[in-house]
């Protein structure tokens, strides 16, 4: 099931007067979690109305962050993995950690 901030920006969309289509791809499938449409819903309450041109430029910018803040998370994971077997080195219990 979507989450709300995902239907609510649905529907601000639709009610700016964009395509029913386009509302759906950019709501359901491209900004779908409650990070990416709570900054959507924060830049089009920011910019009363902008072009389908600025919209999607603004989406894929919020995806970009999105993605690289998951990319900023995994090196983090992996750096503390590697942290961990510096400090434990690489006995049967640190092996068993990974």
């Amino acid at each position: 099931m979507a989450a709300e901030k995902t239907k609510e920006l649905y529907k601000l969309l639709l009610n700016k007067g964009y395509p029913k289509e386009f509302c759906a791809e950019v709501a359901y499938k491209n900004m779908n979690t409650d990070y990416t449409a709570g900054r959507m819903l924060n830049y089009l309450y920011r910019v009363p109305n902008p072009g389908l041109e600025e919209l999607v430029d603004e989406m894929l910018a919020i995806l970009s962050d999105r993605q690289m803040i998951i990319q900023k998370k995994e090196a983090e994971q992996a750096q503390a993995a590697i942290s961990d077997i510096y400090r434990r080195g690489l006995s049967e219990e640190g092996k068993n950690s990974l």
